[in-house]
């Protein structure tokens, strides 16, 4: 990893740390209004797993589900220029994903990362290319969602990663977990890795 990309992670991680030790008020309309300036990151445990995972893969295409402000995307856009792939990163506010797209930018990294807007169910079922590595970061009702639109355009072999999974009396994450591994070709396990990722890999 080089320097470039370590000094805008510290950034990130400074701002991760601060929102973790400050008081936790929710903006109103923070999902539908885009007034939400929490970053709600993986934190640097999650991003260096997900990069090692990404970077076992050939020339990856990589989906990210949930841009936010970019912090999860620097990782995986750093193991798609070194495993010679392509990371397609859905958001559906521009503010965050203009943020992401200018720290993508001081990393050097912008040239390997397709900043999508909008809907993501909307936007998978646009995709022209099968998908290699997914992460499932959004809006976790909109987990299962995603999960069938992007499910059919799997290539052999592709990780899954869904993050927040240990969430006691969460009935999306729940329902996440069971379709998922009812899925042909799915071996799946749950890791207990920063919120609790749900690893997937399929082989049909």
């Amino acid at each position: 990893m080089d320097a470039k990309i370590r000094t805008v992670l510290d950034t990130y991680e400074e701002m991760i740390a601060k929102e973790r030790t400050s008081p936790r008020i929710e903006p109103p309309g923070g999902r539908d209004g885009g007034q939400d300036r929490r970053m709600r990151a993986v934190g640097p445990e999650t991003g260096q797993f997900l990069n090692i995972l990404a970077k076992s893969l050939d020339a990856p295409v990589i989906l990210e589900l949930g841009t936010s402000f970019g912090y999860s995307g620097i990782w995986l856009a750093d193991a798609a220029r070194a495993a010679g792939g392509r990371l397609i990163t859905m958001e559906m506010h521009g503010y965050k994903s203009a943020f992401a797209q200018e720290m993508a930018e001081k990393a050097g990294l912008s040239a390997h990362i397709d900043f999508r807007i909008g809907d993501a169910v909307e936007m998978i079922g646009t995709l022209k290319t099968g998908v290699d590595f997914v992460l499932v970061d959004l809006w976790k009702d909109l987990y299962l969602p995603c999960l069938e639109a992007f499910y059919p355009r799997l290539n052999p072999g592709a990780i899954i990663v869904a993050d927040n999974m240990i969430r006691p009396g969460d009935d999306n994450v729940k329902a996440y977990s069971r379709a998922i591994r009812a899925k042909p070709g799915i071996s799946s396990v749950l890791l207990p890795v920063g919120s609790g990722l749900e690893i997937s890999r399929y082989e049909p």
